[in-house]
């Protein structure tokens, strides 16, 4: 028996398909029973028309078979077969691929899912065996073949027997090596994990004989039972996807059954969504929001990513570019049978059709968070505590690229209602005369409720949004605006409370300050940037603030991200000319300077206080108060 050549160009050409294409052993046996589905499907849609077949839908199986003893594993399926001629053109030619070629000759090809595109899955087998042998017999032929091959050296094919139609893929694994482990993969417990992974939703039963103990029949009531071991064929996937499902005909326990299995979580998902989209791309999707966050969600080690199938096989166990960062907590599943593969199906080609899917699952999980905004706040809310902060990264990250998608979604605590509040719901319920959205930045709303700068506004009825995550710092400057309506910092801008009189008032009191206020600046140096004068304090007598640029919210994160960067926010020194402390302070600089000097500093360190900033001398500030006292 002559051993043949393999009609592609060169053995390099299966090397590079061995060890190149596919990056994971693995993916072998999804490979091999992807073709077994595949053969299956030909018989089945033969069986439509051709009564002699003699098959139903629930007679197709594929079965799987570990010999340890010889080293082999086989993959047995009931499908359509290969003559002779189809071993030589589908095997002897790397590259072709028989499923690809009958769905082109069948007159309704659009109604036929088959998985294989290239011909190139099953040479996959050889990156675990050093033998492969296929013993096939085509449906309404007599004769059997077996194509044996150890790889690129060629194969042969000679006769063979064969009860029925089917294929038998026999393959002889490879010794061991140190850093190679080839015997797990004749292992029950490996086989059915790799079935669960990668080939759940194959629609034809994956059998296999599992061995396992039951307590001898005899024994039963004994105080020391005797066990004994027996084999079952077990069906190891689970074949209809809940995905592909109906959504009437899957209850919430099923979806949230699923979520917890696939997903690992102990706790139900807040929300589900089940899509079904048919037209320019078809595609199914499950996504889940998660309730709680992962412990490695904000690390480098988190991996985003929808689990992405084709008619049913896994491709990507975490495919990135169908989910924006800002989604990034989304869990699910995308199947479809409409996206460009690369030829090891390991990889997506980036296409429109990818494009679209991601387009049209951002819109939809966007409506999914903001319906349960509106009609379960507890679950949203709770939701928010866990991923609030990526939503808000989400809005500040590439320039706003995405604020327009997330603003309606950010929810920040009101100093008015004594809750969370979105900024929809700030906007609706501000005063007709009431021009800003006021927000304060700081570490806890507790502090941020005794800032000077509030009494004011809270006199006018008017709110103030408490922005307290580290993000918060940032995200003010990117979103600008809602709803036309500019964002203002209190501790930061013009309040715009003042009356153009009460402006010109404010500016001759201030003219008439200048000698005070010129010592305040001399006395602190370049401790402060500013020493002004401020109506904004109510019946505070005195506040720092930050210049325009950085916070100080942005320089505490500068400081922890990386203290050597030294990176300060300018202090402005604001000064009450209505509180009595201020008068006693003019009188000091006019008739004690000293003295004034130690009240300037005390008040400095007060204002540094009530900002919740460290004091440049604490010592210091201790001892000027009880020099004064």
């Amino acid at each position: 028996m002559a051993k043949k050549q393999f009609k592609a160009e060169s053995k390099r050409l299966l090397d590079l398909m061995i060890n190149s294409i596919y990056t994971h052993q693995e993916i072998f046996l999804r490979e091999i029973i992807s073709n077994a589905s595949d053969a299956i499907d030909k018989l089945a849609y033969l069986a439509l028309t051709d009564e002699k077949v003699g098959l139903n839908r629930s007679d197709f199986a594929i079965e799987l078979k570990a010999d340890e003893a010889a080293r082999t594993l086989t993959v047995s399926d009931n499908g359509v077969g290969m003559d002779r001629d189809e071993m030589e053109n589908n095997l002897g030619t790397i590259c072709k691929s028989g499923s690809l070629q009958f769905k082109k000759d069948m007159e309704k090809a659009e109604d036929i899912d088959i998985i294989g595109q290239f011909g190139v899955g099953f040479y996959s087998a050889f990156m675990v065996a050093e033998t492969v042998t296929v013993i096939s017999k085509k449906y309404g032929s007599d004769e059997a073949w077996k194509w044996t091959s150890s790889g690129a050296d060629g194969y042969t094919i000679e006769p063979a027997e064969r009860d029925a139609a089917g294929t038998d893929v026999i393959m002889t694994l490879k010794a061991d090596t140190e850093d190679e482990k080839y015997s797990r993969f004749l292992k029950s417990w490996e086989l059915q994990q790799l079935v669960k992974k990668y080939s759940d939703y194959i629609r034809y039963p994956i059998k296999m004989e599992m061995e396992k103990s039951r307590v001898k029949e005899e024994t039963k009531d004994s105080d020391k039972p005797e066990y004994e071991t027996y084999t079952e064929v077990e069906t190891l996937n689970s074949m209809v996807p809940i995905w592909q499902k109906n959504k009437k005909d899957v209850t919430e326990e099923e979806y949230n059954n699923f979520y917890k299995e696939k997903f690992y979580d102990y706790e139900d998902p807040v929300a589900v969504i089940h899509a079904s989209v048919e037209g320019a791309v078809t595609y199914k999707a499950l996504l889940y929001i998660p309730a709680k966050a992962p412990y490695d969600f904000y690390t480098k080690e988190f991996k985003k990513g929808l689990q992405l199938y084709s008619s049913g096989v896994m491709i990507m166990e975490h495919c990135e570019d169908l989910l924006p960062d800002c989604f990034r907590f989304v869990r699910g599943v995308v199947d479809s049978q409409d996206l460009s593969l690369n030829i090891s199906r390991e990889m997506l080609q980036h296409d429109r059709q990818l494009k679209f899917i991601a387009n049209n699952l951002e819109k939809k999980i966007k409506a999914e968070l903001a319906k349960l905004m509106e009609n379960d706040r507890e679950k949203y809310e709770k939701f928010y505590t866990a991923f609030g902060a990526q939503l808000k990264y989400g809005a500040l990250n590439d320039y706003g690229a995405k604020k327009e998608l997330l603003q309606d979604l950010l929810l920040y605590w009101s100093s008015k209602e004594d809750k969370l509040v979105s900024l929809k719901q700030y906007a609706a319920a501000m005063p007709e005369e009431q021009k800003y959205i006021y927000f304060a930045n700081g570490e806890d709303k507790v502090h941020l409720a005794q800032l000077p700068q509030l009494e004011q506004l809270k006199n006018k009825g008017y709110d103030v949004l408490f922005m307290t995550d580290e993000v918060d710092g940032f995200l003010p400057q990117t979103l600008g605006k809602y709803d036309d309506k500019e964002l203002r910092n209190i501790t930061q801008d013009d309040l715009g409370l003042a009356s153009e009189e009460e402006k010109k008032a404010a500016e001759e009191q201030a003219e008439k300050a200048k000698s005070t206020l010129d010592f305040i600046k001399e006395t602190l140096g370049d401790s402060v940037k500013e020493v002004r004068l401020s109506q904004n304090l109510g019946s505070h007598p005195v506040c720092v603030v930050p210049a325009e640029g950085m916070t100080f919210e942005m320089e505490k994160y500068f400081k922890r991200l990386n203290p050597e960067m030294g990176m300060k926010a300018e202090r402005v020194l604001e000064l009450n000319g209505e509180h009595p402390v201020f008068s006693k302070l003019q009188i000091a600089v006019a008739q004690e300077p000293e003295k004034a000097k130690k009240m300037v500093r005390i008040l400095y360190a007060q204002a540094l206080l009530m900002a919740n900033l460290p004091l440049e001398n604490a010592s210091e500030y201790t001892d000027l108060v009880c020099e004064l006292l």
